[in-house]
């Protein structure tokens, strides 16, 4: 096993693997929650299993709006991530962590903090996502148009926010990024919206529904085609239990949701 974790610290999830790895070992969610019905917070992949009940559940980020605002609970649930997870000895491992473009200084010192005086690790790179994904596909097809132009545009679509980042020779142009402040976040919302306007009130549902749009939207090629399949074909996709509301039934016209990534001057 190597000795290099490697950890894509998002706002909404943790992708973390071991360096030279083709996958991440665990993708959790970043996030604590408490049950309604519970007093006891679940961590990361403990939000996961079958046998928790996360109807209305108080959810905990340490991450809003793309920027790390509660170290310590980031603290808590890389702690749980390393110890329980992952199963490593940070003093013998080195740390390869993904931040956002134009952290605050502040952010990034407590951060440091964290990596070397709680969790000792023996080395940390940091590096924004882009310039990885750009190395990422060079690396992959040695002989493709990106290693050839050495320059790409990666639009990074963001719990918070979205970037559109030009890199060239694996660095990233920060005075060409762009960036907007929709994410999949908002996505969830609007989806929220879209089952409570219609069916039931399911705005108290942030991670349920989160976890509704992971498994049941997708980007259409051709929207008005897929639309009228889901008005003449009524097939059931998706059920989902809600205590004391009953049985939510989710259709293939849902899927729309995802269009506001596309069409974002309809948020307000």
């Amino acid at each position: 096993m190597s000795n290099v974790v490697v950890l894509d610290n998002g706002g909404g999830l943790l992708k973390a693997g071991f360096g030279g790895e083709r996958d991440p070992t665990c993708v959790v969610p970043n996030c604590t929650a408490r049950p309604s019905s519970s007093k006891k917070w679940l961590l990361a992949d403990q939000l996961l299993s079958p046998t928790e009940d996360l109807t209305s559940a108080t959810l905990r980020r340490p991450f809003d709006r793309g920027h790390l605002i509660n170290p310590d609970l980031q603290s808590s649930l890389w702690a749980h991530l390393f110890t329980s997870i992952l199963k490593v000895h940070p003093p013998n491992t080195s740390l390869l962590l993904t931040e956002p473009l134009f952290t605050l200084p502040s952010i990034q010192r407590s951060v440091d903090e964290i990596i070397f005086e709680d969790f000792n690790f023996k080395a940390l790179f940091v590096s924004d996502s882009p310039s990885l994904v750009h190395l990422y596909e060079a690396s992959r097809r040695p002989y493709g148009l990106v290693s050839k132009a050495q320059c790409s545009l990666v639009v990074d679509c963001g719990f918070s926010f979205t970037h559109a980042a030009p890199v060239f020779q694996n660095f990233t142009l920060n005075y060409g990024v762009k960036r907007m402040d929709l994410g999949g976040k908002a996505l969830t919302n609007y989806l929220k919206e879209l089952v409570s306007y219609r069916s039931v009130n399911v705005m108290d549902e942030s991670f349920i529904m989160d976890d509704v749009k992971e498994k049941l939207c997708f980007v259409s090629l051709d929207v008005q085609r897929d639309l009228k399949i889901a008005r003449c074909v009524f097939h059931i996709l998706l059920h989902i239990i809600l205590l004391g509301s009953g049985i939510i039934g989710f259709t293939w016209d849902y899927f729309v949701a995802l269009f506001l990534e596309f069409s974002f001057c309809d948020v307000g």
